[in-house]
């Protein structure tokens, strides 16, 4: 282990005290000069270390902090593998060839601060600007049959809607199957892959992809997502903050928390914008109204068609008018 993967989690513990440049180097079984020319370059990376004499060192509150494995690692408290990068070019595509390497064990997290290449569902992209939002793909072996694990991604977006809650206060919306919305627009896109046997329709390994918007970037969205996207806290020049490293962390808890679980979060079904009202399916070129009904225990959509057959969805393109009710920040 280097110094600085043993030093940050000894900071991020001891916050709010200072700990004293003699006292790091007895813990860390090195010299003063080398813990002080460790912070100086975690400095240099963008690492806000308070220095104060007579006092020793003191990490600064997590608003501001780089995306950091050592961080999120001390947060979760071992058990999980972090690893960070500054870029990837998708996040889900990164992570399985790792696990098809047989190089990582679950559970595992890959996060970066930029996707150049980032994944939606059914093909298309997700935007995923430098610095202005949190990626992450999570590495999972569940167990079960791939009929066992259809609520997932219900459970992903449940995660991020209590994770979000606790680190900011504010509240989300779910859209059914894996969007999270605030002020009637998008801010998040949960992408759930894995691997399965055909012959026992066993899952042999899954991941979870999510994405979500922290900051609108200062230029504004791509004209074919805006007036669809939105961010968690706005323009960074609003001045509002968020730990990420805090966030990253409660949002994988949660995940794995949920995902031992068979059963749906029942806030899946309590913060979901569909249910009772008019949606359209897209199906390819074709479009047909329908009303949604109720989520199933599975997480399946049951949908009353406009001849009135009931049926069900396991997954599907739909959108849905938003009431006033749905766009604010509500509890």
């Amino acid at each position: 282990m280097s110094l600085r993967q043993s030093l940050l989690p000894l900071l991020y513990r001891a916050d709010p005290d200072y700990l004293s440049g003699e006292e790091l180097a007895l813990r860390l079984s090195c010299s003063r000069a080398a813990v002080w020319k460790c912070i100086e370059k975690l400095r240099g990376e963008g690492y806000r270390i308070e220095g104060m004499k007579n006092r020793g060192y003191r990490l600064e509150a997590g608003e501001g902090q780089p995306l950091s494995e050592e961080l999120i690692a001390a947060m979760l408290g071992g058990g999980v593998s972090v690893e960070v990068e500054p870029e990837l070019s998708s996040s889900n595509d990164v992570l399985k060839k790792q696990i098809l390497s047989g190089t990582l064990k679950p559970p595992a997290v890959l996060l970066t601060d930029y996707q150049s290449a980032g994944k939606g569902r059914l093909g298309r992209s997700f935007f995923s600007p430098k610095g202005d939002g949190l990626y992450l793909s999570l590495y999972l072996k569940p167990g079960g049959l791939v009929s066992d694990n259809l609520i997932l991604t219900a459970q992903a977006a449940v995660a991020v809607y209590q994770a979000v809650r606790e680190v900011s206060g504010i509240s989300l919306f779910i859209k059914w199957v894996n969007d999270l919305y605030l002020g009637g627009r998008k801010v998040c896109g949960i992408l759930s892959e894995g691997q399965a046997n055909f012959e026992t329709g066993e899952l042999d390994f899954a991941i979870v992809g999510i994405g979500l918007n922290l900051y609108e970037p200062e230029e504004g969205y791509p004209r074919e997502i805006r007036g669809k996207a939105a961010s968690l806290l706005g323009r960074r020049s609003e001045g509002r903050g968020i730990d990420r490293n805090l966030l990253a962390a409660r949002i994988v808890e949660r995940l794995i928390e949920l995902g031992k679980e068979r059963e749906l979060p029942e806030d899946y079904r309590t913060r979901n914008i569909v249910l009772g009202r008019e949606i359209i399916l897209s199906e390819g070129k074709s479009r047909r109204k329908a009303r949604a009904l109720s989520i199933l225990p599975d997480g399946r959509l049951e949908i009353l068609e406009e001849n009135g057959s009931r049926s069900t969805l396991v997954y599907g393109e739909l959108s849905v008018k938003l009431e006033e009710g749905d766009r604010g920040n509500d509890s």
